[in-house]
């Protein structure tokens, strides 16, 4: 059975070697030992925090097969996006500029360096194992997060985004970073997602150009990236936008994948998750899969079961089951269908 909980410091040697495997332009998940060793202390730090309202807690999950101990992926809630430093991102918007004398009015998109997205909860870092790519259990470790946003609302902002990796081919050459950023820095594009990853993006992001940059002046390779969704981004996005996550006018700053924004009250597993109590049986007659979780702080967890659910009903588990989510009879278990 596969579960998602969070992450502990044993966990390093794995989420180093999930951190090799991931995709470029993933730069919450950098290969480098210290790099997670602190994010992994951090987040522990975070699970530990006794915080009743939002602040610079990040969450860690990682998806672990209970009879193996072997990780198959990982993401992460920040709770407060630029908390510590800004959150950089371009702002693709129209710039209209106009002549009386020729009764002329052109609006022409530019892209503008902004902070706007600070203090939004983040969603990133999601990787998961090639062979559980579009399976049940890459809505488990997406969505489980939501249902963690549920169960401790006042930890996080009243919106939430994510960035969503952008175009980049199989070299791993992105035509807006050799259009765009690579002026500013001379440094090849999968160098400086890994030198965000070590660091932070705001030591890039400030050398940046300060002044709006008109798209069509922009090769139009590097126009065509603007809100491209690298192949392997694709069931992050899917997933996402079945939640209700929609684009806006902001991208990323190196490679301009699209930002996916929701209200948080607004989020499907967070509005539609019930929740019933536990009552465990040896034998289920399934009629349905079903992502759930406890409510737990450091001791969440979440899994996939087939079920069958009654509304105003104590919710029927195997000891397995309630092994796997650490609850007994009882227990309050927040759920929602796949």
């Amino acid at each position: 059975m596969l579960v998602l909980r969070p992450v502990e410091l044993t966990d390093l040697p794995q989420l180093q070697q999930l951190a090799r495997d991931s995709l470029v332009g993933v730069t919450s998940l950098p290969d480098d030992s210290e790099r997670l060793r602190e994010k992994i202390t951090a987040s522990c730090a975070s699970f530990e925090s006794a915080a009743a309202a939002q602040g610079p807690e990040n969450y860690f999950f990682v998806l672990e097969d209970l009879e193996t101990q072997r990780l198959s992926g990982c993401s992460e809630i920040v709770a407060t996006a630029g908390f510590n430093e800004p959150f950089y991102s371009l702002r693709n918007r129209h710039f209209t500029s106009a002549s009386r004398e020729l009764n002329i009015e052109h609006g022409v998109p530019a892209l503008s360096l902004c902070h706007d997205l600070n203090d939004h909860t983040l969603l990133r870092g999601f990787h998961i194992d090639a062979g559980l790519v579009r399976t049940a259990f890459s809505e488990l470790l997406s969505r489980a997060r939501l249902l963690f946003i549920a169960a401790h609302a006042p930890r996080f902002a009243e919106a939430v985004i994510t960035e969503i990796v952008g175009y980049s081919d199989e070299n791993g050459q992105s035509p807006f970073w050799d259009a765009l950023g690579k002026h500013f820095f001379d440094l090849p594009y999968v160098e400086a997602e890994r030198l965000c990853g070590l660091q932070s993006r705001s030591f890039l992001a400030e050398l940046m150009p300060q002044y709006p940059i008109y798209v069509p002046m922009l090769p139009l390779a590097a126009q065509e990236c603007i809100g491209r969704i690298h192949p392997d981004g694709q069931e992050a996005f899917d997933i996402l936008e079945r939640e209700g996550f929609e684009t806006n006018s902001y991208i990323d700053l190196f490679d301009a994948g699209p930002t996916l924004y929701a209200r948080t009250a607004n989020i499907r597993s967070i509005v539609r998750s019930q929740i019933l109590p536990v009552q465990q049986q040896s034998r289920i007659d399934a009629r349905g899969r079903y992502l759930l979780s406890n409510d737990a702080l450091q001791g969440f967890r979440a899994i996939v079961a087939e079920l069958d659910v009654h509304a105003d009903q104590p919710l029927a588990l195997t000891p397995a089951m309630c092994a796997a989510l650490n609850v007994t009879d009882g227990s309050p278990i927040r759920l929602i269908a796949l």
